[in-house]
């Protein structure tokens, strides 16, 4: 299969690449920042563990996902689109809980800062269901090969927002601390607002075009509310729900088959449990073997967004030529392997070269998974549909990122803080994705 290089030097690329930025960002605050904000004002790893449950909420996004395709809101839809309409609310809702957050302390307000930080997510996960609408939604259903180059596009605009944004917080807040400022963290958070109102003025440029799928949906109505007449009042209610909600999920289980359609789902799942275990501790576990958070900033933020950019790409070219299954499942085994370069790292003890290396190949590792875990949802997506299914499958693969991954600080803790065997069993987590891979891989048509 031949890959023209024209595909990624197409114009919407560069704005599916700002669209990713704007979803990668808010990751950091509710991740990086919160955990070491948390960390370093003397709280438990369990604590920050089970505090990572404000996640959660990507889990669940689906369930409003139909409503944010079809309502509307007063003023700015009319005035921006329908799409931007909402990312730009999200924006200002995140921008908000900055500010608040720049007068609480953990060691005073530590409920109060999770409440926001919860705030923070549904923000983020509401914005998240336009933002894979929007970008799907730039692409045409039969250019196969512009979707599976725009999904590497998002995700190095995704990681962009979350390892530069990752890098310029923790810089930021250790050039404060060094300063001698006692709430650095929360002049952090004021700095970081100027990053939020730079992509919303960029944002604008961005067109869209929902009149298909919300035309779809009207025309679904009139067709439900003529055969629910019997209910007279109720009808247009019963109609708005069955259009909105249940054909939505009919259609994707009708067109894979109730067992190839559970399978997915069990894959999606399960695909990155092991990722978002170490993940949710890696800051915590770079803390506690004594490095600072520049080191953490330059080495697992700046050089890991080159790494992540680089890689990326070159995992859209790979998805593109190989395929999306082998794509996933080389991917799979890749972060099986890295995940045990953490457990050297753990046995050495802080080494700058293990540091290095270990971060690298992570970050390869998850720019491949990523590349190819987006394109295979996105090739799945009904565009009838698009802002429900995406969020559907998308949420189910948060669900184990998240709900799970909250106990990670509990099992360090379990484990008398042995973080080499946390990072082998994060390893072995990789296996049970893999083996339902193998059973759909030829049972699925795009």
């Amino acid at each position: 299969m031949t890959i023209s290089k024209e595909i990624f030097f197409d114009s919407r690329m560069l704005k599916i690449f700002l669209l990713g930025s704007i979803s990668g960002f808010p990751w950091v605050l509710i991740g990086s920042c919160l955990s070491l904000w948390l960390k370093e004002d003397g709280l438990s790893r369990s604590t920050i563990g089970w505090a990572g449950l404000i996640f959660s909420v990507y889990a669940i996004n689906y369930l409003w996902a139909p409503i944010i395709d079809r309502i509307k809101i007063p003023f700015l839809t009319k005035k921006i689109g329908h799409r931007k309409s909402w990312i730009l609310s999200m924006q200002i809702l995140i921008l908000i809980c900055l500010c608040v957050w720049s007068v609480l302390k953990p060691s005073s307000d530590l409920y109060l800062i999770v409440f926001i930080g919860l705030v923070i997510a549904i923000s983020s996960s509401t914005q998240d269901i336009t933002i894979d609408a929007l970008r799907i939604e730039q692409m045409e259903k039969h250019e196969t090969k512009s979707i599976a180059a725009a999904a590497s596009i998002a995700v190095i605009g995704w990681w962009t927002g979350y390892k530069l944004g990752g890098f310029l917080a923790l810089y930021t807040a250790e050039f404060f601390e060094n300063l001698g400022i006692i709430n650095y963290w929360q002049l952090t958070f004021l700095i970081l607002t100027i990053l939020i109102i730079t992509c919303n003025l960029l944002l604008l440029s961005i067109k869209e075009n929902t009149n298909n799928s919300l035309k779809k949906y009207h025309e679904l109505d009139k067709n439900l509310q003529t055969k629910f007449k019997i209910f007279k009042k109720f009808n247009m209610i019963i109609a708005f729900i069955a259009s909105t909600i249940l054909a939505p999920l009919i259609s994707f289980f009708k067109k894979n088959g109730i067992l190839i359609a559970l399978s997915i789902l069990s894959f999606i799942f399960l695909f990155k449990i092991g990722e978002a275990f170490l993940g949710r501790m890696s800051v915590i576990f770079y803390k506690e073997i004594g490095f600072s958070k520049s080191d953490i900033g330059i080495f697992s933020k700046a050089l890991g967004w080159v790494t992540t950019i680089i890689f990326t790409l070159i995992g859209g070219f790979l998805t593109i030529k190989t395929g999306v299954y082998k794509s996933l499942f080389v991917a799979g085994v890749f972060m099986a392997f890295t995940n045990l370069l953490f457990a050297l790292l753990a046995w050495t003890g802080k080494s700058y070269l293990i540091f290095t290396i270990a971060v690298i190949l992570d970050d390869i590792a998850a720019a491949f998974a990523t590349v190819a875990f987006v394109a295979f949802i996105s090739l799945l997506v009904d565009r009838n549909y698009t802002a429900t299914q995406y969020a559907l499958l998308a949420s189910i693969g948060t669900a184990g990122r998240t709900t799970l991954a909250s106990s990670s600080g509990s099992l360090v803790d379990w484990l008398n803080g042995d973080w080499s065997i946390f990072f082998i069993i994060t390893t072995i987590m990789v296996i049970p994705s893999l083996i339902i891979l193998f059973f759909i891989r030829k049972k699925i048509v795009f």
